[in-house]
């Protein structure tokens, strides 16, 4: 079975999309109309939402929900990667090429960032430019500075 759910937070409309008990889908929501007639009926969908909103103000660094994602072995392999950025931290598409075997592909590294299906739990925005410059993420580049801030203990 498929849920999902649509609701408002301090970087804008977030939704959620659950298969069988896991996530599938973590997305920003340009159009929050729909948001007016949601409502959260699965336990799990409850679960990831609360874990969302503590990650959000600072009370949560790690989630802990069971991830489906389909993408391309390349696609896989960069996502798996960034899971493993702790909290706080940022690395570059370059360190992420080299780290999966292929220190050319930074072009393709930022690609797969841009096809992440779970914003936040699979943390694209903790990677950046070599030179430390922050650009492209889904949600804006402003809101990926609120999130890398937000780690870094400067909001809350």
């Amino acid at each position: 079975m498929t849920d999902s759910y649509t609701f408002n937070t301090p970087i804008g409309f977030l939704t959620i999309r659950e298969e069988e008990k896991k996530l599938t889908k973590l997305f920003w929501e340009a159009n929050s109309v729909q948001t007016m007639k949601n409502e959260l009926h699965s336990d799990f969908l409850y679960e990831v939402y609360t874990q969302v909103n503590e990650y959000l103000t600072g009370r949560r660094k790690q989630f802990d929900v069971p991830l489906k994602y389909q993408g391309t072995q390349f696609q896989q392999s960069v996502w798996q990667e960034l899971q493993k950025i702790p909290y706080g931290e940022t690395r570059s598409y370059q360190e992420i090429a080299a780290v999966i075997g292929n220190e050319k592909a930074v072009r393709a590294v930022g690609q797969a960032n841009n096809k992440n299906p779970i914003l936040l739990i699979i943390p694209c925005h903790r990677v950046i430019h070599k030179s430390g410059d922050i650009s492209g993420f889904a949600c804006g580049v402003e809101v990926k500075r609120y999130l890398l801030e937000l780690e870094k203990g400067m909001r809350i």
